[in-house]
């Protein structure tokens, strides 16, 4: 339900604590785009009524009595191997389609760990300009870096580093 509430909106009302008319995300981006991360975690009841409003282009507000035009476009983004959830059923096909108009595959980050060392030294960069020490890494600590399978990705890539920003005492950061 608060999926659905931030997505959609909802009506003064409409629930306990609906003190007052909210717009939703989609309604809130028309006439742009919004971004819809990790889409595969969607409940299939919310699938639904999103590939409604896109089909017809309105969201239906909860409690609302009436739609609300939008135009917005979607970019969405998962994990998952979404043709898959779709053949196992956890992903509807329309809505798969629907979306996968311009597919961009990422490839995650141990298949491009020529990116690692510019991403860490803006994530330094981050840090820094957040207050945090500003902080060196060495050629073997980078190295290790490169090394590492990365199952969090870029996420935990950067929150690595603004863990060592904030904890570790030496501006040069070393293997050990």
């Amino acid at each position: 339900n608060l999926l659905e509430s931030e997505l959609f909106g909802f009506e003064k009302g409409s629930f306990t604590g609906a003190t007052q008319s909210k717009k939703g995300k989609i309604e809130s981006a028309n006439g742009g785009t919004l971004f819809l991360d990790e889409i595969g975690d969607m409940p299939m009841a919310l699938q639904a009524k999103l590939l409604r409003a896109l089909q017809e282009r309105e969201v239906d507000r909860l409690g609302g009595k009436r739609p609300v035009k939008v135009d917005v476009r979607i970019l969405a983004t998962s994990n998952r191997n979404l043709e898959a959830e779709v053949n196992a059923g956890n992903f509807r096909e329309d809505l798969y389609f629907r979306l996968n108009v311009v597919p961009i595959r990422l490839p995650p980050l141990r298949e491009r760990t020529e990116d690692i060392p510019e991403l860490v030294r803006s994530f330094l960069a981050k840090a820094a300009a957040e207050g945090l020490p500003w902080k060196i890494i060495d050629n073997a600590a980078m190295d290790r870096m490169k090394d590492h399978s990365w199952p969090g990705n870029v996420r935990e890539l950067e929150n690595l580093i603004r863990r060592l920003a904030a904890l570790y005492s030496q501006e040069v950061i070393t293997v050990e």
